[in-house]
């Protein structure tokens, strides 16, 4: 075994296979001895660069018992594809001599490798850059410098806009990950390169998924196929494509499929709260009331829609004030299995806001792993259907939170509870609306919740570069286009991008098949920074990406961005679990607030998972990891009840 570190023992064997190559006067040696080449050189180059992050990384931790953040991730990740192209070079070190060697196959391998590794050089420099512009142990730019002039979070959207990363979604997609998550990766990756083939602007639902089925294979055999594919989809795809593939998962036969796998319960019903004024006594002085309003941002007052699931019937769940609210297409009662009478309610209520970029899905969607949580916790669910973007962008999902929690604690009884301990519970943007909901309960003064669990939340709505941020040039569920479309979308942006504004000098030059470095725009070139040692990476064959970022004053808003409210805000937060992932692009707007509340001496807990992408909740069956991470959201939530049994 080679003790060496991983950037020299590649450049070792790679030198060693590009000699070899060199050697063999055909088109296939030649690729093999460019890509070995290549290969050499990335490892060369690496070693410095991965040495410098590794010996400051830890300063961004917000404990010593709590190692995470985007600087260590870039070196996990830059590792693990210094790992995988150690390994194939080894394979071919290995055959190259055998008469069954493939030579065109094994060239693509590490063709696409190599380029994977230039494009991490990339990363790795933008990372060294933005660790020069922040405040020290500050994950995130200071604002005043990101408004004068171009700052460093418009440098990397600029760089982004031309920068290949089909690479990273053929061969080497999901590289990063548990080995046991990636087929699933690879499947969800295929469906949307082949969704996009059939989608026509604004057309979705099953016939287009149908239609992609036919051409699917195609996408399956050729990775540098779906990798081209997949770069040009969530680069200039606009939301209303990714709200209809996204919502795939919301259709009948799709919902049905994974209902009849997931636990059964004894109560799922839908419900529609009408939009009434409600009267809650106030935290401070219980004598005292407050009105809260129905909500009426955009579309006026409407109808707040939930759903509520429960292991165990439970008095109230069976009232006949409780199916008045029922929706007549939904659920409507105890499933079969169910006998004897309701049980007494339970102190404890769980209300969950789903993710989905603001943009897409429903509590339908997340029932499975909510239907786990209602069995484990032997308490009542409540998950909120609220509004979403661009139809009803921010603060309209918000209110539609804020007035649904405090609906549940005045009929917290319908629900089969007594709310003597409430927990909020979201992932992703739902993560981002349980900060918010708290928010506005501390500034109202109803009250608060006693605990939020918040999985891998969006607490910054701004295309604001961290290290983590960088990770979106690769990451398979949340690529950097998708994640400003829905941003811009939640904070209701004008439809402009960054690439409608003079583009750099230099579109860029199409990827090298040797996974080559060169090309791209000069030195000097507006817009583009200058490299170290010549090194350029690889651009897109396309025209720039269109980024459209959230405009900066609205996405200031504390109940919009969280991590921007000011500390007289943020110290009435009830105790809050964070739980991150080490390869999610979110991570950093984590560790920031977890840094924050713990400096301004609030409970907080971070739990860092790894190996896992963003939005493993929903992805909770699917393998070991992610429902052991489902586990580790359940046993938290409960904690949040102490000694209070259910």
């Amino acid at each position: 075994m080679d003790a060496r570190p991983l950037p020299q023992a590649l450049a070792a064997l790679a030198e060693d296979n590009a000699a070899f190559f060199s050697g063999l006067a055909t088109p296939s040696g030649r690729r093999l001895a460019a890509a070995c080449t290549a290969l050499r050189d990335h490892g060369r180059r690496l070693g410095p660069a991965l040495a410098h992050l590794g010996r400051l990384c830890h300063r961004f931790d917000l404990d010593e018992a709590t190692p995470g953040n985007g600087y260590r991730s870039l070196l996990q990740v830059a590792r693990c594809c210094l790992a995988h192209a150690l390994a194939k070079s080894r394979y071919v070190a290995a055959h190259r001599r055998g008469v069954f060697f493939r030579a065109g196959h094994n060239a693509a391998e590490l063709e696409a490798y190599g380029a994977a590794l230039a494009q991490l050089r990339a990363l790795l420099w933008l990372a060294q850059r933005l660790l020069a512009r922040c405040r020290p142990g500050c994950l995130f730019p200071p604002p005043e410098e990101e408004q004068e002039g171009e700052g460093v979070s418009e440098m990397v959207l600029r760089e982004y806009s031309t920068m290949h990363n089909g690479c990273f979604y053929g061969r080497c997609l999901g590289f990063q990950f548990a080995p046991s998550i990636r087929p699933v990766l690879q499947t969800i990756a295929i469906g949307l390169v082949s969704f996009g083939e059939h989608y026509r602007g604004g057309g979705g639902g099953l016939g287009v998924a149908a239609g992609s089925l036919v051409t699917s294979g195609k996408f399956a055999l050729d990775p540098e196929l779906r990798g081209r594919e997949f770069e040009r989809l969530t680069q200039n795809l606009d939301v209303h494509f990714w709200k209809s593939f996204w919502n795939l998962t919301e259709t009948q036969l799709l919902a049905s499929v994974a209902t009849m796998t997931a636990v059964q319960v004894g109560v799922v019903r839908e419900l529609s709260v009408p939009p009434q004024p409600l009267e809650l006594p106030l935290a401070c002085d219980p004598s005292a009331t407050v009105t809260i309003a129905p909500p009426v941002a955009h579309t006026g007052p409407g109808p707040v829609h939930m759903r509520l699931l429960s292991y165990h019937l439970r008095e109230g769940q069976d009232s006949a004030a409780l199916s008045a609210l029922s929706r007549p297409e939904g659920p409507r009662g105890s499933l079969r299995w169910w006998r004897g009478p309701p049980l007494p309610p339970s102190p404890a209520l769980l209300v969950h806001f789903h993710g989905g970029g603001f943009v897409a899905q429903t509590s339908r969607s997340h029932e499975p792993y909510l239907r786990g949580w209602a069995r484990d916790l032997g308490a009542p669910v409540l998950s909120v259907d609220y509004a979403l973007a661009p139809e009803a962008p921010f603060p309209r999902a918000l209110e539609e939170c804020f007035y649904a929690y405090c609906w549940a604690l005045r009929n917290c009884r319908l629900l089969g509870s007594t709310a003597q301990r409430v927990c909020l519970a979201g992932d992703s943007a739902g993560g981002n609306l349980c900060l918010a909901v708290s928010l506005r309960a501390v500034a109202v003064g109803v009250q608060p919740p006693d605990g939020i669990v918040a999985a891998y939340p969006v607490t910054l709505v701004q295309a604001a570069v961290s290290p983590s941020r960088l990770l979106t040039l690769l990451d398979p569920l949340l690529p950097l286009g998708v994640l400003c479309q829905c941003l811009s979308a939640y904070a209701d942006a004008p439809r402009k991008s960054v690439s409608e504004e003079p583009p750099p000098a230099c579109p860029g030059t199409p990827p090298e098949r040797s996974g080559s470095a060169q090309g791209g725009a000069e030195d000097g070139d507006e817009g583009t920074p200058p490299y170290p040692d010549e090194f350029r990476p690889l651009r897109t064959r396309g025209p720039p990406a269109r980024f459209v970022p959230p405009p900066a004053p609205l996405a200031r808003n504390p109940y919009m961005s969280p991590l921007l409210a000011p500390d007289s805000m943020l110290g009435g937060l009830p105790p809050l679990h964070l739980v991150a992932c080490a390869l999610d692009p979110m991570l950093d707007d984590s560790v920031a607030l977890a840094r924050r509340l713990r400096s301004l001496g609030r409970p907080v807990t971070l739990r860092v998972v790894p190996d896992l992408p963003h939005g493993f909740l929903s992805l909770g069956p699917l393998s070991p990891e992610t429902r052991a991470a489902t586990a580790l959201c359940t046993r938290l939530i409960r904690g949040r009840w102490g000694h209070c049994d259910p």
